[in-house]
């Protein structure tokens, strides 16, 4: 069965200037406000599409990966994975880079990291994001 989640923004002003707010609808797990300087400067306490793509990222891999390893016989007894979504203003996101640390008994190194490239090559989002270059980093804790 397919399932939809929803989120908006309202956002006042012109770009520069301006600012939003960001609610998560389908979860209910709070707004956000978004403004230009913390998307292409420091953050300062608000959010940027570039962190809520890392979001997505990290969470989609995380379960992409758990999925394939348990499917494997290898079931994962911890995944830690960050996602850094870099945004050049002028240009766009240049990149994405996921880096995973997993703990998986009875799986080596090279297994893991096999695991790991599928999982970047199949989850939902890195297929959706397929126009950004993706890397990865893999290592068992």
């Amino acid at each position: 069965m397919a399932t939809t989640r929803q989120a908006h923004t309202v956002w006042e002003g012109n770009l520069i200037e301006g600012k939003g707010v960001v609610t998560f609808d389908s979860s209910g797990i709070g707004e956000y406000d978004v403004s230009w300087p913390a998307r292409s400067e420091k953050a300062n306490g608000k959010t940027s599409p570039e962190e809520l793509i890392a979001a997505a990222h990290s969470s989609c891999f995380s379960m992409a990966l758990s999925n394939g390893l348990a499917t494997a016989g290898t079931p994962a007894a911890r995944l830690n994975t960050q996602a850094e979504v870099t945004f050049q203003p002028g240009t766009g996101i240049t990149g994405i880079h996921l880096t995973v640390q997993g703990e998986v008994p009875g799986l080596d190194e090279a297994a893991f990291v096999k695991a790991a490239e599928d999982a970047k090559a199949n989850c939902p989002v890195s297929q959706a994001l397929t126009g950004t270059t993706i890397t990865l980093t893999a290592s068992l804790a």
